[in-house]
Parts: C-alpha cells; structure tokens; sequence
C-alpha cells in the first residue's frame, strides 16, 4: 500500500505555479488576483478561505476578501457579483458556499462570469467539460485527476466506481475519468444503488465522494485498488485539543492493506482542491481558456 500524498503534491505545484508568476510579472505582465466572497461566519468556510488566502500569498497571486453578514440580501450579494464580473484587475473569483438559505446558491452561481468562474460551477463551463472543450474545471475532481497523473497511476481500461453524485464532485469526476485522456469505465453510485457494496468491491479505481464518514467498508474493497477519498466530515474525538477529529469517507484502517494506493484524510484530496483553484486562477488571468 502507498500513500498518496497531496499535501506534497500541492505544494510542488504551488512551487510550479509560483515561478510562473514570477516570469509573467518580470515580462510586464500584473500579478493573478483571485477574490473571494465570504457570507456570515460559518466554521468549515472560515477555514477555507483564510487558506485560499494563504495559497495566493505563497504563489505570489494578489488576493481581495469581500465579506458579508448572514443578513446580506440576495440582491445585494447578486450587485456584488455584477460588479466583481466587470472589475478588470479580478482575474477570478468565488462565492464560498454554502450560503444562507434566504439566497438562491444557483442563481448566483450562474450570475458568475463563466470567464471568471475559476470554482467550475457555472452551467457554461459544466457543459464544456462535458463536450470536452477547455473550461475552468471543478477543483475537487481536477485535483483528483492530477494526484493520479502525478502518481503515473494507470487508468486506461480500469473500472472506476464513483461513489456520490454530487454537481460539484461525484458527476464531474465520473465525466473526466470517462474523458479519452484518462479512458476509465465509469460507474456512478450513490446511496440507494442496488448492490452497492458488490459493485464497489469491483473496482480498479473507488473514489469515495458521498460525506459519510467511514461509509466504505473493507468488504467493498478489492485487493489492489486505488481509493480516493474526498471525504472531510469533523466529528466528535477525545484524542484533539479540539474536540473533533477529521473523518472522510473510507474505514482507512479497514481498506488501507488492501490497497495499492490510498489518499489520506486529511493530507489527501483537500491540499489538492486548493492548488486547482489556483490553477484556474492561472488560467484566467493568462486567458487561456476564454480569450
């Protein structure tokens, strides 16, 4: 069994992306900037934009944090939007969700600049995914495919279970692993599939995106996977300082010695979510995907 280190991963790519950045201001060029807008106080949201924050430090991309109390009407945060889309030095920016449930989270998705849209999640760039055309990728499953180029894991041919369906991970990475650069047979799975632990247990390639912690089972695991665990669940642990503990989605004590790789939690896909963002940052502000 081998590790699959994202957190690593991350950062050599950090490091890569850094050095872009380098020779794109020394040519004359402006610095990326990614801008983010936070609504409330939310816990887990907190905690990913002040990293979001700290990549953009470490990569030398300019970083703006809007922020907006629970109470900000849906017409306001829309004009906030407006305006970010036509501000010319935002290369592109996000809406940490999820948002209050005042606010329509799929309206403002759309009201997003698809040329801006650097989370993956407006319709426009969804579609050309699908078709394969260039498109700012959701960062959760580019991340994904990434760590499995990177570990030179074959895919070609391999049965690939996806298990959760969710527009922001499960149905966008079972799209890539189908794609031709990858050539996986894809099966997408969720809660109510008939025989899922049979099904699962089949698989070259598992990738556990359902957020329930510990949901896949040894049982639902053959000798010699590749499981990706996106999972990141906080529950309640005596053994932190805080109380809590992060789980994902696998028994990793159960599944771990019946892999040939597995990611962590955390440490695994997370980092790697991150880096995609600034990778599609990247991309936007070089237009390469919208000229």
């Amino acid at each position: 069994m081998k590790l699959i280190d994202g957190k690593q991963t991350a950062t050599d790519i950090k490091k890569e992306i850094a050095a872009e950045v380098r020779e794109m201001v020394a040519a004359g060029a402006k610095k990326p900037h990614l801008a983010a807008i936070l609504v409330g106080h939310d816990g887990g949201s907190e905690t990913y934009v002040a990293f979001k924050i700290k990549d953009c430090e470490e990569v030398g991309f300019k970083s703006s944090l809007i922020r907006f109390e629970d109470d900000v009407t849906e017409e306001q945060l829309l004009a906030k939007v407006n305006e970010l889309n036509n501000d010319a030095d935002v290369d592109g920016f996000i809406v940490q969700l999820p948002l209050p449930k005042h606010i329509s989270e799929q309206k403002v998705i759309e009201a997003i600049d698809p040329k801006k849209d650097v989370d993956g999640f407006h319709p426009i760039n969804v579609g050309r995914m699908v078709i394969g055309l260039p498109c700012f990728v959701s960062a959760t499953p580019d991340g994904i495919v990434e760590l499995l180029k990177r570990y030179n894991i074959e895919t070609s041919g391999k049965d690939c279970v996806v298990v959760g369906r969710s527009n922001i991970v499960g149905r966008p990475m079972s799209v890539l692993m189908s794609q031709k650069a990858i050539n996986a047979t894809v099966t997408v799975a969720h809660s109510r599939t008939k025989d899922l632990e049979a099904l699962c247990a089949k698989a070259d390639i598992l990738i556990a995106a359902i957020g329930i912690p510990e949901f896949i089972k040894g049982n639902m695991v053959k000798e010699g996977a590749v499981v990706i665990d996106v999972g990141t669940t906080r529950v309640k642990s005596d053994q932190t300082k805080s109380g809590f503990k992060l789980k994902g989605d696998v028994a990793f004590d159960e599944v771990a010695a019946k892999c040939s790789y597995i990611t962590p939690v955390p440490g695994g896909v997370g980092p790697m979510t991150r880096v995609a963002l600034l990778k599609n940052t990247l991309l936007a502000a070089k237009k390469e995907i919208y000229n």
